[in-house]
């Protein structure tokens, strides 16, 4: 089809090639910035809390800038240089093994310089096509279930991070881990609006309403707010952004961690075997992270190719690894693709003029995070449910479910994402049931080297605990 771009930025980011418009775009990256704007308070939190080897702790002030000012310049980047609308921030899982793995052992800098050596290392694994590589060997039918886990995942994130969906307390004695609400009732007003907002936004896509998933982040954070002035809410209810007018719209930023990094001082610390390991933590779960959500967003873009690849992968995977780098050199932990741009990818966006957008924004939230985070969980949470059930409805009934070999490992692909929260996790499950199922039926020669290669990295991962007591670094 013959591109109809008639200005400099659509033949840039071939936004009429892909069927898309500035509009589109506009909308999508609007739409994943309030589906991800959590993360400048989540991760200034999960960091901060942690003490170093030292007792040092992070400042709070200098996380939050240093959260926004990475997500938004690596954000951009992929905008510019990939072209995907693939944003970019502080990635959850790995920021947990930075503040309570890394950090205990050694000091803040040389935890975010074991950050930037995966970075490395992914941006080598890149140049060297041996990531492109890891990609192209994954079966279609994985692929597949690797983009349904995805929904099935990020719709558990919705309904747990709006109060849809508790966890209960471990004094509860119960088998059961998750309940509906408090006590296995919906209660307060901030979930109401959250069940709304689900409401409202399946409304406006069944009625094919243009901008339906932003329509209904802005809508129900407007009610949000006239709630939280009319009822006595307390703060709490509302997770970590409470809608109401900020006392400053401005803030300012503070560079101070900028720059604080040691890139070897790790190994002196734990000794090389220990720093390889923590190392090879962070790169795996860097790697098969964005991986999967890459895939995720390709799929549901409807972009890949016949081989499941989306336009200019290797640069794509190259900020990626740019990304897991700068989050160590701003000591915000490794950034990494976030399954939240699925958001924006279901509001239209198909290009990374939305990754502008998105990165503008995060850049903006410098001096404006009081503004930017009176949009609560509960207003933004009904677009990762609405784009899980998306996701999902299109890839289910593209596996080849009456194939056992490709059958089991997409089930434990796609189960093991939400219930281990790790979208790592399920991958690597799913390919080592791969590799055993097509060992055990004599077709082991269908799987290509490399997927074995895979296969044996995760085997050192899910048993890391073993083998370091085995090597006595425990």
């Amino acid at each position: 089809m013959p591109s109809t771009a008639t200005t400099p930025v659509d033949r840039f980011f071939k936004i009429s090639e892909r069927g898309s418009t500035v509009g589109r775009e506009l909308r999508g990256g609007l739409a994943t910035f309030f589906a991800m704007a959590y993360i400048i308070v989540l991760n200034p939190i999960i960091l901060a809390s942690a003490k170093d080897k030292f007792g040092h702790q992070l400042d709070n002030a200098q996380l939050v800038t240093a959260t926004a000012l990475i997500a938004g310049i690596t954000t951009v980047l992929m905008g510019v240089v990939g072209n995907a609308p693939i944003a970019l921030a502080a990635g959850l899982g790995i920021n947990a093994v930075v503040a309570l793995q890394l950090a205990p052992e050694m000091s803040w800098p040389d935890a975010m310089g074991m950050v930037v050596l995966a970075g490395l290392v992914l941006m080598i694994l890149v140049a060297s096509g041996l990531r492109q590589r890891v990609l192209d060997a994954i079966p279609s039918g994985m692929r597949r279930s690797i983009a349904i886990g995805i929904g099935l995942f990020i719709t558990l994130i919705g309904l747990v991070d709006s109060g849809f969906v508790t966890r209960n307390p471990d004094a509860a004695h119960t088998t059961v881990p998750l309940g509906l609400g408090q006590g296995g009732q919906l209660k307060g007003w901030p979930v109401l609006v959250f069940v709304l907002g689900v409401a409202l936004m399946f409304v406006l896509i069944v009625r094919k309403a243009k901008g339906a998933i932003l329509i209904g982040i802005v809508t129900m954070t407007v009610v949000a707010i006239v709630i939280n002035a009319l009822a006595d809410i307390p703060d709490s209810a509302w997770g970590l952004d409470v809608p109401r007018a900020p006392d400053s719209l401005v803030s300012t930023p503070d560079f101070g961690l900028v720059g604080q990094v040691s890139l070897f001082g790790g190994f002196e610390e734990v000794g090389p075997l220990t720093g390889s390991l923590f190392v090879f933590t962070v790169l795996l779960s860097g790697f098969f992270d964005a991986m999967g959500t890459i895939i995720g967003v390709g799929e549901e873009s409807g972009l890949t190719d016949e081989n499941g690849q989306l336009p200019g992968m290797g640069r794509i995977l190259m900020v990626d690894g740019l990304g897991v780098a700068g989050g160590g050199v701003g000591s915000c932990s490794a950034n990494t693709c976030f399954v939240e741009s699925t958001a924006g990818v279901g509001e239209g966006a198909r290009t990374g003029l939305a990754n502008i957008v998105t990165g503008g924004l995060f850049l903006l939230a410098l001096v404006l995070t009081p503004l930017a985070t009176i949009v609560p969980s509960q207003a933004a949470t009904p677009a990762l449910v609405v784009v899980g059930f998306l996701i999902m409805a299109s890839n289910v009934g593209s596996i080849e479910w009456n194939d056992p070999t490709i059958a089991v490992p997409a089930f434990l692909t796609v189960i093991a994402m939400p219930f281990t929260y790790s979208i790592t996790n399920g991958i690597g499950l799913g390919v080592l049931a791969f590799l055993l199922l097509k060992a055990v039926t004599g077709r082991i020669r269908e799987v290509p080297w490399l997927l074995g290669v895979v296969g044996a990295c995760f085997l050192v991962y899910f048993m890391l605990d073993p083998i370091e007591q085995a090597l006595g670094v425990k």
